[in-house]
């Protein structure tokens, strides 16, 4: 008997997205009318064309996607957003149909894709609780069996026999990922929802997770936090465009996404179209320097950086934000303009660039690259992974050499020792 749990074969999952006109106007009856009669006019003169309707665009977010998971493996869907990750796992899930191809699955499979998902929000969380181990297959003496580790696993217990619209998201994520977890599917597929929710949840799920694994069960985890899919996964599977462009071990897939960044951000910032936001302003240019005459993308451990964004425009309540990440894809630090200080400047003749001043950069020798984030009106603006690379050399922090071979981490913390004689 074949161990393998799910098989796709050339998968593909269109959509059909209406673009509005920017400008709606009335139309009477006469008008509608006239339109009528010139399409129809358009087919008496040429029967064989096909009509293009400019409001409708045809999207692929899948195209002739194939590979085959084992039983016990625990794979990692890795992209960026728009790849098609979240597609794919309604597709698995059962919550969407494909337009083309095909998915054999073996054993029941349990998934977490949005908050709520398989959730009755009228029913509390007890009745929810039976309710999914009867979707999933299970007696009601199967379901009694797990019921209380269910909810002390979920931290909810004041609140079970509360209708779950009444949860906040992150008792409504607690329930569900401990209900999907632990009735024991032979398939626990995931998505970035862990997300929602405190830091010691997410570890405690994480946790759950890798017994989930050594039980032998399949795990499938979506995220974007690259550590984590290499903790917990051993296979990694990257989307791009909704095409697989590298099956194999973790480490390879992740690798392979790090390196398609990089050559995205030499790409021109206005030119990339891989990139999220309402876009009334959007990033044009980031600039890296040490803070003198000539900019550079060399900075020093314990030296001055600036970074400037530059921007197409101004709105009300602009602010930056950008995120380093090290080459690991493991985010370093955050910062956010948004987030004020007495040291902070305004510039009274509303430039269009931000500037960020580091007086001593405490990142240790390696390449960074940025995330960086445009928000206005309450919105994201923008939103750009892989912004802009950056190399750090070796340098010293107040006298002090900051060598990365006598040390792990990525920051250089500014200390003192007090040492025997």
């Amino acid at each position: 008997m074949s161990d393998t749990v799910i098989k796709v074969e050339n998968l593909s999952k269109k959509y059909v997205l209406s673009h509005q006109q920017e400008e709606y106007r009335y139309k009477a009856l006469r008008d509608v009318m006239a339109d009528g009669a010139k399409s129809l006019f358009s087919k008496i003169q040429n029967p064989k064309s096909k009509i293009q309707n400019p409001s409708r665009e045809e999207f692929w977010a899948l195209e002739n996607v194939s590979f085959e998971i084992k039983q016990g493996d625990r794979v990692g869907i890795i992209g960026r957003n728009g790849a098609g990750k979240s597609t794919l796992l309604k597709i698995l899930s059962r919550i969407v149909e494909p337009t083309k191809g095909s998915i054999e699955i073996q054993g029941r499979v349990a998934s977490l894709l949005e908050v709520g998902t398989g959730f009755h929000p009228e029913l509390s969380g007890r009745e929810n609780i039976y309710l999914n181990g009867a979707i999933l297959g299970m007696s009601r003496e199967e379901i009694k069996r797990k019921f209380d580790e269910i909810v002390d696993f979920a931290e909810i217990e004041k609140f079970l026999d509360t209708p779950v619209k009444r949860y906040s998201s992150g008792m409504y994520v607690r329930l569900a990922f401990a209900v999907a977890a632990h009735l024991e599917p032979e398939i626990l597929i995931v998505d970035e929802v862990l997300a929602v929710g405190d830091v010691q949840f997410q570890k405690k799920c994480l946790g759950k997770m890798e017994d989930v694994a050594k039980e032998g069960r399949t795990v499938i985890f979506v995220s974007h936090n690259l550590g984590t899919v290499q903790a917990l996964c051993s296979r990694g599977v990257l989307l791009r465009q909704g095409t697989v462009v590298a099956d194999g071990t973790v480490d390879v897939a992740v690798n392979t996404y790090l390196q398609n960044l990089e050559q995205a951000s030499f790409q021109n910032l206005l030119k990339r179209t891989d990139r999220q936001g309402k876009g009334h302003v959007r990033l044009s240019q980031i600039g890296i320097s040490t803070g003198g005459s000539y900019p550079s993308t060399i900075l020093a451990t314990g030296f001055p950086a600036v970074f400037t964004f530059h921007i197409t425009g101004i709105l009300s309540g602009l602010s930056c934000c950008f995120t380093i990440y090290d080459q690991y894809g493991q985010p370093v630090t955050y910062f956010d303009s948004a987030v004020h200080s007495q040291e902070d400047m305004i510039n009274p003749q509303q430039e269009t660039k931000f500037i960020c001043k580091i007086d001593e950069l405490l990142l240790m020798p390696g390449r960074y690259r940025i995330n960086a984030a445009i928000m206005g009106n309450g919105e994201f603006q923008d939103d750009v992974k892989g912004a802009a690379l950056f190399d750090v050399e070796q340098g010293n922090l107040r006298g002090r050499p900051a060598n990365p071979t006598v040390g792990y981490g990525n920051v250089c913390i500014h200390h003192r020792w007090i040492v025997p004689a």
